[in-house]
């Protein structure tokens, strides 16, 4: 979640379909709303339907060369990391997949693919960083208008890659509803599936993906770049095998060190509040931790924080309605639930806890993080994850990243010096 109050920065050397276009003028519309009705009305999901299956694919626009990509990158202020090499064809894909409760639902996602590439396409996954409200996602950039959920995939896909980028449940063009934030298994589920369905897509293209794949995620995209990697090496799709790696910033140990330090004053006080709020809200629709909200939240957010987290409600808005530390929103049963995890809360942190613990990774694995200053995902989950790779046998060296201040935020600036980092890394495997 970016505390810079989801900055925007304008799209440019871009060409668009006419109806994207016209989407794209309307960039800061009043009604958000208007344009979500319009934007979801998907194909009906049957319950024989196949995961991964393609329901549509929507033109966005294309970036004609390298230079036009560059360009782009740098009004979002990501890097150019100098191995662009070609213009870039956007497309957003509406696929099925399953809820969190192995229900059939729907989901969408970014297909990026590089112009005038010959060959069979190696494939790039990333998956991106925490995003509450429905537009701050990679497939629908237009709306936005912000290059930091597309820019990543501009990367990879102008170095060579074909990028695929979900937009997570609840989030983007898929069906409505309350976002899984931090859910590892639907995550992963969302992530296999979008790797099919961009399958199919680049086949109608014309193009060939190849079966390994290189996973890359920042923040939340980095716990579910690390869930992904496990699941495509234990087979969890019949073509995709994963290639290698790379985590930008996780929480990979949220019990155990992440959540202590956002409710005990150890990170930023505004994202504490932000992101275990979130957790709280998601998990309760998950994992029923609490009859009612005004049992761990205080008054006035107890009647308000739902809505908060709905995937309908802004960032700016979300962050302005809550309060500025953990003790003003939560009640003291809150505190103590988040400090003193039991039940139903202690099972959910170990499964999301689990995501380096239980396997050894057999394809090149890098862990990277700012050098200094990231006060949202404390440095300590890293060598956590780190610990847990080397108990398995698995030596993971961990990149620090030169710190660079995004918005105020060492922790987004991860991103960009992470992803510039990842996709030089990508291209010499």
């Amino acid at each position: 979640m970016r505390t810079d109050s989801g900055k925007q920065k304008t799209l440019a050397a871009i060409t668009l379909p006419m109806t994207a276009a016209i989407v794209a003028a309307g960039l800061f519309a009043s009604a958000p709303g208007a344009a979500f009705a319009s934007a979801t009305t998907n194909p009906a999901v049957s319950t024989t339907s196949s995961r991964g299956q393609l329901l549509s694919v929507d033109y966005l626009g294309t970036f004609a060369n390298a230079q036009a990509v560059s360009a782009t990158l740098k009004k979002g202020e990501f890097t150019d990391p100098g191995t662009l090499r070609y213009g870039v064809k956007t497309y957003r894909l509406i696929y099925r997949t399953v809820d969190p409760h192995r229900r059939p639902t729907t989901a969408s996602g970014l297909l990026a693919l590089p112009i005038n590439k010959k060959g069979d396409l190696q494939v790039v996954s990333y998956t991106h960083g925490t995003a509450n409200y429905w537009q701050d996602t990679p497939s629908t950039y237009l709306l936005s208008g912000d290059i930091w959920n597309v820019a990543p995939a501009l990367t990879y896909a102008s170095t060579g890659f074909a990028a695929v980028a979900p937009d997570y449940l609840g989030l983007g063009y898929g069906t409505p509803m309350y976002p899984a934030y931090l859910d590892i298994p639907s995550e992963t589920t969302t992530s296999v599936d979008m790797l099919r369905a961009a399958r199919t897509a680049a086949q109608r293209q014309g193009r060939q993906l190849q079966r390994k794949v290189l996973v890359n995620g920042f923040s939340q995209g980095a716990n579910a770049a690390v869930g992904l990697a496990r699941a495509l090496q234990g087979g969890a799709d019949g073509w995709f095998r994963l290639g290698a790696l790379s985590a930008i910033s996780g929480a990979y140990d949220f019990g155990g060190i992440e959540l202590p330090a956002l409710v005990n004053g150890k990170l930023n006080p505004k994202a504490s509040v932000a992101y275990s709020a979130f957790v709280m809200v998601a998990w309760n629709k998950l994992h029923h931790l609490y009859p009612s909200p005004r049992d761990v939240f205080q008054q006035p957010y107890a009647d308000k924080v739902e809505r908060l987290f709905n995937g309908r409600t802004s960032g700016p808005e979300m962050l302005s309605t809550l309060p500025a530390t953990v003790d003003e929103l939560y009640t003291e049963q809150g505190l103590d639930m988040l400090r003193h995890p039991t039940g139903r809360l202690a099972a959910a942190l170990a499964e999301a806890d689990s995501i380096c613990k239980d396997w050894a990774p057999r394809v090149p694995v890098r862990l990277l993080r700012s050098a200094s200053g990231d006060v949202e995902a404390a440095p300590a989950n890293t060598t956590s994850c780190q610990a847990s790779f080397q108990a398995h046998g698995v030596h993971v060296p961990v990149t620090e990243l030169t710190p660079l201040s995004y918005g105020g935020s060492y922790h987004s600036g991860s991103n960009i010096t992470g992803v510039a980092d990842t996709a030089r890394w990508f291209t010499t495997l």
